[in-house]
């Protein structure tokens, strides 16, 4: 079981790694983001807080009609 452990805590700490600041522009790239498009991130939540009929835990606020 500890091998097992400390194997796990190995291929976990593999992907740490300091990004140096020269290659900050490669990881700030459009394709690079896990949401490309804000604004359609931004609609996709106010549909799905609409179609819930509820809100919350996205920072937004309102009920659930759609028109917040």
């Amino acid at each position: 079981m500890k091998y097992l452990t400390a194997l796990l805590v190995v291929v976990a700490l593999c992907g740490c790694e300091t990004v140096q600041p020269w290659e900050r522009g490669t990881l700030a790239k459009e394709e690079m983001q896990w949401q490309p498009d804000t604004m359609e991130g931004i609609l996709r939540a106010q549909i799905h807080a609409s179609k819930e009929a509820s809100s919350g835990g996205t920072g937004a606020a309102g009920g659930g009609c759609g028109c917040n």
